[in-house]
């Protein structure tokens, strides 16, 4: 039997080519850690071992066993994201944190995507959402400052991090870049109508199976239409997401159609998520059984729901919390062309 192939990342010579990326890498760290510390942000440190990974239908975890002392066995994920133990920080009555650390999606590889990733989450409470888009814009000139860069460049792509990011609501955004009404395939109380929305998706050439969900069409038309527009020039914030795609956001006041929830995007790429944060734990847990129920439909599995989280919500202050692609962030800034060259250590490939 032949040996397994080296993986390419120990060689002197391919070190020596990541490693200027991997050095602006750590610079990069310790900016936005000062930056946070000059803002009155405490570091948090979440556990990565939880009951429940997150309950997104999408989202997919690697999973574990604990075994008791007197052997008894109990499962449990590592985190998606630091999001659970941060909003139970937030109920215990901290007010502005922050976590920098590893988090884990299975199922994901690729230029963009890592089993294993960083991800930086912060939170205000008692702030508007619209706080976070100025945290973005402001993470996304230091991190270019700091390696020495004026302009991100990904795949063809210019972005200025040093420009005022352009505001733009995901109906807007359907209606520019696909002339799809978005709008006209949700109700009053954000109920989603698939059958008007496939019609006009498929107006505008985009593929729609009998099958496919509203969700389905919706992320369809996100991939192929709107998302290779967003982040050229300068960078853009797409808010307003509609409420049956924002699962842990509460909705506009005044409109219920949309919810408090935006993404943050340069040369194409999606870099940041952000929520204005639902606090209603009883409404949570119903989005919660639904994403499990349609994960259940689609993937043959569920996680479990964390009630000690939804117990926490209950007293949860109303809040606005971020979460940014660390080395989304790091390969933009550095000129890296994938994921894997700002990672100091890869996972291996199986």
């Amino acid at each position: 039997m032949s040996a397994p192939t080296p993986s390419p990342w120990w060689s002197p010579g391919k070190h020596q080519d990541r490693r200027p990326f991997l050095l602006a890498r750590n610079r990069i760290t310790a900016a936005v850690r000062d930056w946070f510390a000059a803002r009155d942000f405490l570091e948090i440190d979440a556990a990565c071992l939880q009951v429940s990974p997150g309950n997104e239908a999408h989202l997919h975890a690697f999973s574990t066993q604990a075994v008791s002392l007197s052997g008894e066995r109990a499962e449990l994920h590592l985190h998606t994201s630091p999001e659970f133990a941060c909003k139970k920080l937030l109920a215990a009555g901290e007010q502005r944190i922050f976590s920098l650390g590893k988090v884990w999606r299975n199922r994901e590889r690729g230029p963009l995507h890592h089993p294993e990733f960083t991800m930086l989450e912060w939170y205000r409470v008692g702030e508007p959402y619209e706080t976070l888009m100025d945290d973005c814009a402001a993470l996304l000139a230091l991190a270019a400052r700091t390696a020495g860069t004026t302009l991100f460049s990904f795949r063809g792509l210019d972005c200025d991090p040093f420009a005022a990011p352009e505001r733009l609501t995901v109906a807007d955004a359907f209606m520019r870049h696909a002339g799809v009404d978005l709008l006209g395939s949700l109700g009053e109380g954000g109920q989603t109508d698939r059958d008007a929305l496939a019609a006009s998706a498929t107006a505008a050439g985009v593929r729609v199976s009998a099958d496919d969900t509203w969700a389905d069409v919706f992320s369809r038309v996100i991939v192929e239409k709107v998302e290779p527009n967003l982040g050229i020039g300068r960078p853009t914030v797409l808010c307003e997401y509609p409420t049956a795609e924002a699962a842990l956001a509460r909705p506009k006041p005044g409109d219920p159609r949309v919810a408090e929830r935006f993404e943050l995007y340069a040369c194409g790429v999606e870099l940041a998520n952000a929520f204005g944060e639902l606090t209603d734990a009883a409404e949570q847990r119903r989005r919660f059984v639904a994403e499990m129920d349609e994960k259940q439909r689609v993937y043959g599995e569920r996680y479990p729901i964390d009630d000690d989280f939804l117990a926490a919500l209950e007293h949860m202050p109303a809040a606005a919390g971020s979460a940014l692609g660390f080395d989304r962030l790091a390969l933009l800034a550095t000129g890296a062309r994938r994921i894997d060259e700002v990672l100091w250590v890869p996972v291996a490939e199986v």
